[in-house]
């Protein structure tokens, strides 16, 4: 018979036994992949990734990624952080969706920025966009409002929901709420 001591001290050992096998990692994955699917409102164009393989980022695949995401105004690639990689497969995961992320915004240059700036008080003038650290999304055949209750669960970064415009901004800066 155990007592509660022993109860506390047994699940701690199991846990810690499955973060040392899984890394410790919210978004391990039996197939040990993780993909995200894109389609950007702006172009057109679509991207299904597997962007991390085998327990590493996949270089080439991240090119493709930065490129789907680059600044449609100026058609200016940058590297996109694969850190927001993760939040969104996570994101996607969580909510059991295999739809593909609708981007409204990705990287933007520090023109596009400051042009944006000028026409809406809710762009930032330092914004994670210019550092590949933030996108703009909505899921398909998802509400809008749930996906950003989701996505300020999982405490991965800067979360905004703007109802009006139906998306929802997801960064990877510090925690924080919109």
């Amino acid at each position: 018979m155990m007592d509660r001591r022993g109860f506390i001290a047994r699940a701690a050992l199991i846990c810690g036994s499955a973060e040392a096998i899984w890394g410790g990692s919210a978004i391990a994955d039996t197939a040990n992949v993780r993909s995200v699917s894109f389609v950007h409102t702006h172009t057109g164009e679509k991207l299904t990734a597997a962007y991390w393989k085998d327990g590493e980022y996949q270089p080439q695949v991240l090119q493709q990624v930065n490129h789907l995401l680059r600044d449609f105004r100026t058609n200016e690639v940058h590297v996109i952080d694969p850190v927001l990689l993760d939040v969104l497969f996570e994101l996607r995961t969580k909510v059991g969706s295999g739809h593909a992320f609708h981007v409204i915004s990705a990287y933007r240059s520090p023109k596009t920025n400051a042009m944006l700036r000028r026409s809406s008080s809710a762009v930032a003038e330092h914004s994670m966009h210019m550092l590949g650290k933030a996108i703009d999304v909505r899921l398909e055949s998802f509400p809008t409002a749930r996906l950003a209750a989701v996505a300020r669960s999982l405490r991965r970064g800067g979360v905004g929901y703007y109802q009006a415009s139906d998306f929802v901004h997801v960064d990877t800066g510090r925690v924080r709420y919109w």
